[in-house]
């Protein structure tokens, strides 16, 4: 280490170096989320598993929410870790692990469950890395602006993170038809020139703390978090004669054993001397208010990208001329207003969030976003796509106007020495609560389902020439896997009966696995399950707008410094006095 520098010794454009690396790395890490949602059928092809089977329901589940998981249970030990050696070191560290996590992915050459196995602990490390990101990203930005010009330099990394997985569905659905490994090659070389370009140019200007690792307090919460996260995932799988899982005494198990070590969690944050979660941070009103809208937030929106897919995919889709081996890259696309409308909100509401305050603009958002989901239950499921890519850029706008303001609120409250593990807890609520989302949306999807589908099943199935028998044992296979056909884009009538369409007349068979039966077979009970899972985002989505409003804008003396101002209190620094903004920072 050669000399130390500040943030004025670094420039005035340290802070837009900040800002380009950090949303490349937010970027690269929400494509890769989302970019196995669409690939999944390619994926497992390629390695020769059908994932619609009883036995390898679990490869699906872990290749879906195995990044998220892992993700929601790390990143408050990671922001932790960049409060106490370095936000810039362990970013890079993060970059670094993501990337070699790509190649492995990108070179599996197992087969089978070997390679099922393979691709999901790799995953996982993926998620590791991309953990190391997403804890100090927002911690780096808010070290790197001055408080008058933060709302922007998240909304910038808000965008970044928000488009990645949406770009992440047409990515896949491009790449992985070619060959499925491109789909974590692609980004090997943006992951080996950001973690080159972070090592060169990011600083640690943060105030660091250093502090013995709070032990207890990572196992305790890992242990808890992971315990109610794998508890959710399961209870989506069917259990015995019911349709989901929530009743096994292995989720249950998961939940309730999970939430008690989550309770003696909070009781050891309360003794210890250098907690991983510091619960006197929620004596801040705006951190704890900020926190719980964006709470809310993801679970009202968390399951909404799923939900899409399905409708698109199992229903829209094929009624409307495309082949269900089409339909993933075309989801993707029909599904991009939504993310146009975030692009477009975003960084506006952050820009204005810095001059007029976040209250206001949280809030409305949350509102504008209640409202799309009341239209989309309004809507046909058999609908007009102008109308449905009306409300998905309405949408967009809406979490847009409250993503980059709520991020900046929570982050402007904190203190200098806690912005990592503060970005952290913010995270963790956010992953932990889309997988709740996701589990909860899925199992009102399947409750609504299993309820009329059987029957429905029956009646179509006979009335074009099935066997009785055959009909009554395809009817009654479990709804998750109707669901998750429809999800992978595979034919779902062609997957359940199997050999036995064979047995009948050609004219019978090309009509039960033609773009109509199936889509009018389903839309009824989903519309139903739709109805429900949109209701509750209304609720959550009104109550994070509540939320949003007992927040407290900062005022103008507030700690808003303008960028003379904060130049002002380098030189305090400089020549002895008090700074909370800047500390030297080791040059590497």
């Amino acid at each position: 280490m050669a000399g130390s520098k500040t943030i004025a010794e670094l420039g005035p454009r340290y802070k837009w170096i900040a800002l380009s690396n950090t949303t490349l790395g937010m970027l690269i890490a929400t494509i890769n989320s989302s970019i196995v949602l669409i690939a999944l059928p390619d994926i497992f092809k390629g390695i020769g598993i059908n994932p619609l089977e009883p036995a390898n329901t679990s490869y699906l589940l872990w290749m879906i929410m195995g990044f998220l998981v892992v993700t929601a249970v790390l990143v408050v030990s990671f922001g932790r870790l960049g409060d106490m050696y370095g936000r810039a070191k362990m970013y890079n560290l993060g970059f670094a692990v993501f990337t070699v996590s790509s190649i492995f992915l990108a070179i599996t050459w197992f087969q089978g469950d070997a390679a099922a196995l393979w691709l999901i602990g790799w995953r996982i490390i993926q998620g590791v890395g991309g953990a190391f990101l997403m804890a100090n990203s927002s911690a780096i930005l808010t070290d790197a602006f001055p408080a008058n010009q933060r709302g922007l330099a998240l909304g910038m990394n808000g965008v970044a993170a928000i488009a990645g997985s949406f770009l992440g569905l047409v990515i896949g659905g491009v790449l992985a038809p070619i060959n499925w490994n491109l789909i974590f090659l692609v980004s090997v070389p943006f992951g080996i020139a950001g973690t080159i370009w972070a090592y060169l140019k990011l600083h640690d200007t943060g105030i660091r703390q250093h502090a013995p690792m709070d032990w207890w307090g990572n196992i305790t919460f890992a242990v808890g978090l992971i315990s109610v996260l794998v508890g959710i995932t399961y209870g989506i799988q069917p259990y015995g004669s019911s349709p989901t899982g929530w009743g096994s005494p292995f989720v249950l198990s998961c939940l309730l054993g999970g939430l008690a070590v989550l309770v003696a969690f909070v009781i050891i944050e309360m003794k210890v001397d250098n907690p991983l979660f510091r619960l006197s941070l929620f004596r801040i009103r705006s951190f704890t208010w900020g926190n719980i809208a964006n709470l809310a937030a993801s679970l009202g929106r968390g399951g909404l990208q799923f939900i899409l897919i399905i409708w698109l995919q199992g229903i829209w889709l094929p009624q409307h001329g495309y082949t269900f081996e089409q339909t993933p890259l075309w989801a993707g696309i029909y599904m991009l207003p939504m993310t146009v409308g975030f692009l477009l909100s975003a960084p506006a509401s952050g820009i204005l969030s810095d001059r007029v305050g976040s209250r206001l603009l949280a809030s409305s958002g949350l509102a504008i976003t209640a409202l799309t989901f009341l239209l989309l239950i309004l809507l046909p499921v058999d609908f007009n796509y102008w109308a449905f890519a009306a409300i998905l850029l309405l949408n967009g706008i809406g979490m847009g106007m409250f993503s980059s303001p709520n991020r900046a609120e929570v982050m402007n409250s904190l203190p200098a020495d806690s912005r990592g593990s503060g970005a952290g807890m913010m995270t963790t609520f956010q992953n932990a609560a889309m997988v709740l989302s996701i589990g909860f949306f899925f199992s009102l999807i399947i409750a609504g389902l299993s309820k009329n589908l059987p029957g429905a099943m029956f009646q179509g199935l006979t009335a074009h020439g099935v066997p009785a028998a055959s009909a009554d044992q395809v009817a009654h296979l479990p709804a998750v896997a109707v669901l998750f056909a429809a999800f992978l884009g595979y034919n779902p009538i062609q997957q359940l009966l199997g050999g036995q369409l064979a047995t009948l007349p050609p004219d019978q068979a090309s009509f039960l696995t033609g773009r109509s039966f199936f889509p009018n077979l389903i839309s009824g009970p989903f519309s139903e399950g739709l109805s429900i899972a949109f209701g509750f985002a209304i609720v959550v989505c009104l109550i994070g707008a509540v939320a949003s409003l007992l927040t407290k804008d900062a005022k103008p003396g507030d700690d808003r410094e303008s960028v003379g101002e904060e130049l002002a209190a380098v030189a305090g620094e400089a020549s002895g006095g008090p700074s909370e903004l800047v500390s030297p920072v080791s040059e590497r």
